[in-house]
């Protein structure tokens, strides 16, 4: 009888570590996400030292660290990055782009927008 009873109380303690692994990996990658565009805004300011005013001026902006692309006749871009507004974290975007045409190569970029009106922050969401 006892199995039996010990059943549920397994079952439920797989289930939860099987919804805690993925969580912990997802709050670990946004950790290494953040930290990235943390290192890539000191790079883009350490690089044009007038970004700091923009940064302060914009209704907001996102910071992909690291966008990748690369293709032959048929390519593609992906990237991952954060959305910001006043300093504050508003989420994660994915920025993916495809191309057709001459092309061979690959390419690793960062890329930085900002937003001049809220308007056009609300329209990028």
């Amino acid at each position: 009888m006892k199995p039996i009873k010990l059943l549920p109380t397994a079952v439920t303690l797989l289930a939860t570590l099987a919804l805690a692994g993925p969580a912990a990996a997802a709050d670990t990658d946004q950790k290494k996400l953040t930290a990235e565009v943390k290192d890539a805004i000191k790079a883009f300011q350490a690089a044009d030292s007038s970004l700091k005013a923009i940064f302060k001026k914009a209704a907001g902006y996102a910071v992909f660290p690291t966008a990748g692309k690369g293709g032959f006749i048929v390519g593609g871009a992906h990237g991952t990055g954060q959305v910001y507004a006043g300093g504050k974290l508003l989420g994660t975007a994915k920025m993916t782009q495809v191309t057709v045409g001459a092309q061979i190569g690959g390419q690793a970029f960062a890329e930085l927008i900002f937003f001049e009106t809220k308007e056009a922050l609300e329209k990028f969401k």
